[in-house]
């Protein structure tokens, strides 16, 4: 991989042609054309084999591109070669979505653990992941190492949960509560592709959520 810098532009398409990507290899394919991946970012296809070139893949004329190398390749630049562990508070309709939802993995994201404070819900198992009371989090966030909070719980619930959060030592929080939310600085919050070191600090938690479609209906 080549250590030029690589242009904000670029770095907005490499998310869309990652998807392609993970797809294509999920189907077996070895080989991905500049054409198909401009299909998929909107873009032309002299677009797509400039962004490939800052990241070093020229591609091969008559094949393309091979399809595992080029996910090797923007995996590196966006950072995501290395895996977070997530855990997400509220198992709800919402949080159960979240769990599931492939494109964590496709992001370097690892659910390591779910809580939840509904009788009901804890000690359940969620695809053989058992749900967590939250007075467990402390002790989760060391066993795990969880780098991120997901909090999916209801608007009233979220801001102690964000405070325990907080004081379990968890420093990136990515809120789907519809509530704003308040933490001491610094802390991070986001929800995109760009690995955390890169986005500034902030005081008070918005959503922000352009990168990753879910699947809620």
């Amino acid at each position: 991989m080549t250590t030029r810098p690589v242009p904000d532009a670029t770095v907005s398409r490499l998310p869309l042609y990652l998807r392609v990507l993970v797809e294509l290899a999920d189907q077996g394919e070895a080989t991905v054309s500049s054409d198909v991946l401009a299909d998929a970012a909107g873009v032309s296809s002299a677009n797509v084999r400039k962004d490939l070139s800052h990241l070093g893949s020229y591609g091969t004329r008559g094949i393309g591109y091979d399809v595992a190398h080029l996910i090797h390749e923007i995996r590196q630049a966006l950072g995501l070669t290395q895996h977070w562990s997530i855990l997400i508070a509220g198992v709800g309709n919402l949080g159960q979505a979240l769990a599931r939802y492939k494109g964590f993995a496709e992001r370097g994201f690892r659910v390591a653990a779910l809580i939840d404070v509904d009788p009901a819900k804890v000690g359940s198992r969620l695809d053989g992941m058992q749900v967590r009371h939250l007075d467990d989090l402390p002790k989760l966030v060391r066993a795990e190492r969880v780098a991120i909070g997901v909090i999916a719980t209801p608007a009233t619930d979220a801001q102690d949960v964000a405070d325990r959060m907080v004081q379990a030592g968890i420093r990136s929080i990515l809120n789907f509560a519809p509530a704003m939310l308040t933490v001491p600085a610094p802390l991070q919050f986001w929800f995109s592709v760009v690995p955390p070191w890169k986005l500034r600090s902030r005081a008070t938690i918005c959503v922000h959520c352009a990168e990753v479609e879910l699947p809620l209906e």
